[in-house]
């Protein structure tokens, strides 16, 4: 078993203690938290493509589907040579806690595919993308599964699969997938979704803790979509970004920083250790951006961020997880200990698989949204996420991320639990 699955599971375990309290009926209690433990579907097998000189090429394909007791199965789709049945069971568990803490009807799923597509040319990957669609259709669809790009896939790879399930089911059927591009029904706002719904939950963080946002200054380790779209709308409402850093390397300005300026720079394919240093810029390891005193961290690029190893040396006041799983079990004790709140990747980064949903309720409708509109639903519904984990909190004495995976799992019992199915 893989850390990451073996992490999902303890979580659950772990929140199963609280939890129980909840419900006199241990023993139904107990066989809800058995089938959270287990997948209620698991897809895999070969597909294959055939290459320009006509070999063929074989591809191990998963999708796993966690639980619908709240809805059609939701998650996305990778293509990546790391890819392993235990990592995608892992994240389709994760993505029934994300949806339930957003409050989205949804369950959760993943699907992946073993391929470096870096390796593939254009028409091969387009191959791959039909026949991975062709090998699911029979398992989604609106009311059944609704899948999503992921890392390696996109908005054309949801284009091509579209139409292969399309053509396979002899329907249009636009709401089966979302982050498609606008011209087949993707949604206003998809794009900085993640970014714009994370600043949300920290307005709503800061609003709670009675913060001056003018004083917050914030440090955003990764600036890809997320990292960047969470640095320039924090910047927007107020907040002082001192510190963003890519691969390459941090920048840090006590004064703050022109996330603009920085992103046309990062657009022309710079890497931030060549930046043109301004006056009272100076260039900091990523080490060192996790070490800054700030008031908010935000570890918006690789999970593992922050450990056993370096956790004594975090001084921001609060950590907002923008990437998946950036704190490990260990350092996340240690912040909790030190008074250090930690708001967790299922509800910090939710604002992407809300806006999915945006997406997938106008594609059911047929009528679609402003940008505002969009906006404003994912505020809706995001502050109000964050209301009920910070009442758990409270209540329950209990760290952000366990009241976040009690909230979760609760709404997957009592779903299960009026269905009949335990």
């Amino acid at each position: 078993m893989n850390a990451i699955l073996n992490a999902a599971l303890n979580q659950i375990k772990d929140t199963s203690l609280i939890l129980s309290e909840d419900y006199g009926d241990k023993r139904r209690f107990q066989k809800a938290i058995n089938a959270i433990l287990i997948p209620q579907r698991i897809v895999k097998g070969k597909i294959s493509i055939k290459s320009k000189d006509g070999k063929k090429k074989v591809f191990q394909a998963f999708r796993i589907e966690h639980n619908d007791a709240r809805g059609p199965f939701k998650g996305g789709i990778r293509f990546h040579p790391n890819v392993t049945e235990d990592e995608v069971r892992a994240l389709a568990t994760l993505m029934s806690l994300k949806c339930a803490v957003a409050g989205i009807p949804y369950g959760g799923a993943k699907g992946g595919v073993i391929v470096d597509p870096s390796k593939l040319t254009k028409e091969e990957l387009k191959d791959l993308s039909i026949e991975y669609a062709k090998f699911i259709t029979h398992y989604i669809g609106p009311w059944k599964d609704v899948p999503a790009p992921d890392v390696n896939t996109d908005g054309q790879i949801m284009s091509w699969m579209l139409e292969a399930y399309e053509k396979k089911t002899g329907m249009q059927a636009p709401a089966t997938f979302t982050g498609k591009p606008l011209e087949l029904g993707g949604s206003l706002g998809r794009t900085e979704a993640t970014g714009q719904g994370g600043v949300y939950v920290l307005a709503a963080y800061a609003k709670a803790k009675k913060l001056n946002i003018k004083f917050s200054t914030v440090a955003v380790q990764g600036f890809g979509n997320v990292g960047f779209y969470f640095a320039k709308i924090a910047k927007e409402l107020g907040f002082k970004v001192v510190a963003v850093s890519d691969s390459s390397s941090g920048i840090y300005n006590a004064k703050g920083l022109d996330i603009d300026v920085l992103s046309k720079f990062k657009d022309k394919g710079g890497a931030f250790k060549d930046y043109p240093l301004k006056v009272g810029m100076k260039l900091i390891t990523n080490e060192e951006l996790l070490e800054l005193p700030v008031a908010v961290l935000v570890p918006a690029a690789l999970e593992n961020s922050i450990t056993k190893e370096n956790v004594v040396k975090i001084r921001a006041k609060v950590v907002f997880e923008m990437a998946n799983g950036p704190t490990t079990s260990e350092a996340d004790a240690y912040l909790f200990k030190k008074g250090i709140d930690v708001i967790p990747d299922i509800l910090s980064n939710s604002g992407g698989v809300t806006v999915s949903y945006f997406e997938w309720v106008q594609n059911l409708y047929g009528y679609y949204w402003t940008k505002e509109k969009v906006n404003e639903e994912l505020k809706k519904t995001i502050t109000k996420a964050f209301g009920d984990i910070d009442a758990i909190k409270k209540s329950k004495k209990i760290s952000y991320r366990r009241a976040a995976n009690y909230l979760s799992i609760k709404r997957i019992i009592d779903a299960m639990i009026l269905r009949g199915r335990v």
